[in-house]
């Protein structure tokens, strides 16, 4: 693809002005999540890092801050996975192909993998935290030759709060990436591993601490524990990456409501290593 259609039109001048987002797809992931894929009306692309964010917009109803779930880069089209846990995100859930949002963005520092290369990768997701994780994932996977090891974790509640299921097989399918799942508690059709996340880094081998780079992303309880085990196994503060998002709404650092003393997630963040996270903690 030529990169020149993945940049936004010089018409758009105003970063408060969303651009008009068509639903090419849309499809149930649960009963609470939901996929999106969107492409512009205006006929632009769209360039992003792994971990930003947009602004979606739902006319007459308002606006919510949604991680980008596809694989960073310039694209004409980009992915979202929405939890229904509002008015928007419930807007959203009714919304079917052919419909039309209005997006802003992308927002945040996001994260360049580049600046992993050559390291080992471990990714631990949990619950709706693949999302924005997936990013990341597909961004290590374009092009596994920059990389050394990868491992996938990933952890629900049940099997029925599984998320992206093509991917999960897709990744568990290939030689050169090690990936395990987990359910907190099973069912009677499931026959995988039962017990929450943090038991799977019991079950990987043996990871280098000094070239290991660790992306966390999940629920603040998950995402305690996690940190723990990582730490445990001798990673640096510095290379534990986490995504922490609190209350965001315009994405530009003006209107407050992400503030945490002297950082505005939605610009300096939502991407943090856990060095930085421990002068955040109420943010998490």
């Amino acid at each position: 693809m030529n990169p020149q259609t993945a940049e936004q039109p010089s018409s758009m001048v105003s970063p408060y002005a969303p651009r008009v987002g068509r639903i090419v797809e849309a499809r149930n992931f649960t009963e609470k999540e939901k996929y999106f894929r969107f492409r512009f009306d205006d006929g632009g692309g769209i360039d992003y890092k792994a971990g930003q964010f947009m602004e979606v917009s739902i006319f007459g109803v308002g606006e919510a801050p949604i991680s980008i779930c596809s694989a960073p880069g310039p694209q004409e089209e980009l992915e979202m996975c929405v939890r229904n846990v509002g008015d928007v995100t419930g807007a959203m859930h009714s919304l079917n192909a052919g419909d039309a949002v209005g997006l802003r963005g992308p927002f945040g520092n996001g994260f360049d993998m580049g600046k992993v290369a050559g390291m080992d990768l471990l990714f631990v997701a949990g619950g709706l935290g693949l999302a924005p994780c997936r990013g990341f994932i597909l961004a290590a996977l374009n092009e596994r030759s920059r990389f050394r090891r990868v491992t996938i974790l990933y952890g629900t509640r049940t099997p029925k709060d599984i998320l992206f299921h093509e991917d999960l097989n897709a990744w568990g399918d290939r030689r050169d990436v090690e990936f395990m799942m987990t359910v907190d508690r099973g069912d009677p059709t499931w026959t995988g591993n039962t017990g929450v996340i943090t038991t799977l880094f019991r079950k990987i081998a043996k990871v280098d601490p000094g070239k290991t780079v660790a992306f966390i992303i999940g629920p603040p309880i998950m995402f305690k524990f996690a940190v723990l085990e990582a730490l445990a196994m001798g990673l640096r503060k510095t290379n534990i990456i986490c995504s922490l998002e609190r209350r965001m709404k315009c994405g530009m650092g003006k209107c407050g409501h992400c503030q945490i003393r002297s950082v505005y997630v939605c610009q300096d963040g939502p991407i943090f290593n856990y060095a930085e996270v421990m002068r955040l903690r109420e943010g998490i």
